[in-house]
């Protein structure tokens, strides 16, 4: 059973959909018969997972990314992808098969006007801020949205082979070709810098057979760092080449202005046309634009941010760990004092990013409550807005929550009721419900 379980396992990463469908059924089916056990949930949450549809350190697909939270004994999980919605669709069904409370976001970077002087959430880039919308329902967006949708991941595929071309030219003779080398390293052809990084590490290896040429090319390239590093296709050595070549600095790094990305209020219209809630992603709070966190915050939700997402780990596990879990502990202050639930998570797009925080550990405790809640808040938006259009940001939810306190009460008290994969009790569920009935449902 241990082997076949395994070949399950590593079959939810290959790129054939049909195969990862496969691969999960029979998981369920043995967790159904008793040829292994699933734990019961506890309190602890990951939203925050970036998935192979983008980039993930580990290769996970989304049905493995829910597959490992359910065998966590997770609360909840949400999939995160950069420019594209394409693993939602997966995901939120794995999650209904395996009784797990799910919701799916898709990640980008915007130009926010208000603060064009200042850098934010974006290292050495002011004005330009990473954003997310959060709680998507469905992989498919309303027709007048769906060219914005194609320009985000046409455009990263222009930054990305205009990268490209400016860094063979200084890793020659180590050069790529996007179409031959990069894409085929995705399932559905989004690629980002990490798979780049990653290509010029195995065609490095192909030119230069040879460990101690291969060793002598990159420190020529990259300077006496790459001594350091374990050469082939190690995690440091493509962190190096990314940071060496590809960020501020690097000889590929173009700085990005105004038009570069989407404005800020323009994204949170498509998110929230394609049913999800903006949320700003927060980094730190030790940049000049985040130092002084409300002014900013308060400009975002003029714009239409509902929620914040923080990554707790790097705050408390990395340089000045004291001041960053400080900042982080203000972060979750000010969104519960101006009614934003928290998006809270790992990302796991590096392989030193954990599948889970430690919700246990001493300086999650202060904060977990406010992580548990906003993930019964999403999950509840992403059934609801699914099933009935009455999501967190709908003119139902509006309608009957003016307050977002008041809103964030039942959509937390909702998500905890909802047994995930018990859609069929919201079945014939309209905009006419009231909050009473739709709670009433559960009740049954």
């Amino acid at each position: 059973m241990t082997a076949e379980l395994d070949r399950a396992e590593r079959e939810l990463d290959g790129f054939d959909l049909s195969v990862r469908s496969q691969a999960l059924g029979w998981l369920i089916g043995a967790a159904e018969h008793g040829a292994l056990s699933l734990p019961r949930s506890k309190p602890w949450v990951n939203l925050h997972c970036h998935t192979f549809f983008s980039y993930n350190a580990f290769g996970y697909s989304p049905s493995k990314i829910a597959w490992l939270a359910r065998k966590t004994g997770l609360a909840g999980a949400g999939a995160v992808d950069f420019d594209v919605l394409d693993g939602v669709e997966e995901f939120l069904a794995a999650g209904r098969l395996l009784g797990l409370r799910t919701c799916a976001g898709i990640e980008t970077r915007v130009f926010f006007a208000e603060f064009a002087d200042k850098v934010m959430n974006s290292p050495g880039e002011p004005g330009v801020c990473y954003h997310m919308g959060v709680g998507m329902p469905r992989g498919a967006v309303p027709p007048e949205w769906q060219p914005f949708l194609l320009r985000l991941r046409e455009t990263s595929a222009e930054r990305n082979r205009g990268l490209v071309a400016r860094v063979n030219e200084h890793l020659d003779p180590v050069r790529l070709d996007y179409d031959r080398d990069v894409l085929p390293l995705t399932p559905a052809g989004n690629a980002t810098e990490r798979h780049i990084c990653l290509a010029y590490a195995r065609r490095a290896r192909a030119v230069f057979v040879d460990d101690r040429a291969l060793a002598g090319y990159w420190r020529s390239k990259l300077g006496g760092e790459a001594d350091e590093v374990v050469l082939l296709e190690s995690i440091a050595l493509q962190l190096l080449i990314r940071a060496k070549t590809m960020k501020l600095g690097g000889v590929g790094y173009v700085q990005p202005d105004s038009g570069s990305f989407p404005r800020f209020e323009e994204m949170n219209r498509f998110i929230v046309a394609a049913g999800g809630i903006p949320a700003y992603a927060w980094l730190d709070g030790l940049s000049e634009g985040e130092s002084d966190l409300e002014p900013l915050i308060r400009a975002a939700i003029a714009t239409g941010v509902a929620a914040l997402n923080v990554i707790p780990d790097r705050n408390y596990t990395r340089g000045n760990p004291d001041l960053k879990l400080r900042k982080l502990y203000e972060a979750v202050e000010l969104a519960e004092h101006l009614g934003l639930p928290v998006v809270a998570g790992t990302e796991m797009n590096s392989p030193e990013h954990k599948f889970v925080d430690d919700f246990d550990s001493p300086e999650m405790k202060p904060v977990a409550d406010v992580f548990i809640k906003g993930a019964y808040i999403f999950c509840a938006h992403s059934v609801l807005q699914r099933e009935a259009g009455i999501g967190y940001m709908s003119e139902w939810a509006t309608t009957h929550f003016p307050d977002a306190k008041a809103r964030n009460a039942f959509y937390h008290e909702f998500g905890k009721r909802f047994e995930p994969g018990g859609e069929g009790v919201l079945d014939g569920l309209s905009a006419a419900a009231t909050p009473e009935a739709l709670l009433r449902r559960l009740e049954k």
